[in-house]
């Protein structure tokens, strides 16, 4: 029977642009309307800002990320690219090379010749791709996966800041939205560190002290300016 595992290395892609996308969703667009709120705006105005921030937060989020794991795509299919001409022209020498690798990690060289000379005859792309590279099928680049999960999640952190900020007493709208925002960051950062196999504590903390830093700064901004300007 074939020994089945799970190994946390798998969630790493998707389980990235998802907390991260949340994280940015919540925290920038519970500061955002916190900021608006502190300034003594009224309440259609809070909402309108908390919207627009949380359409406008998605669509970056989504082509921050998509540019960015392009960029990492490309970046493998040009190191594919030269493999597959290499594995062409000169099979010898990449035969060699691959032996090479497996020496180095402690097989004979024997063993190592042995061994590359099977993988490649089973697949020798995917064995270069693999140990010279170090390209899997779990690690490898998906732009518009990463894209739209960072935007789907930036959309449900700050939807939490939005609703809220709707049905709150007006003149409780920043503390409420402040204090939901910083329990929900806690849930988040604590959730990611149990997946991610981090300490849970550490990893709610953390989040939940910057989310304060952002939130109160905004706040303060939003006293002295609304103050100014009114």
């Amino acid at each position: 029977m074939r020994h089945s595992e799970r190994h946390r290395t798998e969630h790493i892609g998707w389980l990235r642009a998802s907390v991260l996308g949340a994280n940015d969703g919540l925290i920038s667009t519970a500061s955002l309307i916190v900021g608006v709120a502190a300034s003594g705006t009224e309440r259609s105005a809070v909402l309108v800002a908390g919207i627009a921030g949380m359409v406008a937060g998605a669509m970056s989020m989504a082509a921050g990320e998509y540019v960015s794991v392009s960029s990492q795509a490309d970046t493998e299919a040009a190191d594919l690219a030269r493999e597959r001409h290499e594995l062409a022209t000169m099979p010898e020498a990449e035969l060699r090379e691959l032996a090479g690798i497996y020496e180095a990690r402690g097989l004979t060289p024997e063993l190592a010749m042995r061994v590359a000379e099977q993988l490649t005859a089973h697949d020798a792309l995917g064995a270069h791709a693999r140990d010279e590279l170090g390209l899997t099928e779990i690690t490898a680049a998906r732009p518009l996966q990463a894209a739209l999960a960072s935007a789907v999640a930036f959309a449900v952190g700050a939807t939490l800041p939005v609703v809220v900020a709707a049905v709150a007493p007006d003149a409780w709208v920043s503390r409420i939205v402040t204090a939901s925002a910083l329990v929900l960051l806690s849930v988040l950062g604590a959730v990611a560190a149990q997946v991610g196999g981090a300490p849970v504590l550490t990893g709610a903390a953390r989040v939940t002290f910057w989310g304060a830093i952002a939130m109160g700064s905004s706040a303060l901004v939003g006293r002295l300016f609304g103050t100014q300007i009114g």
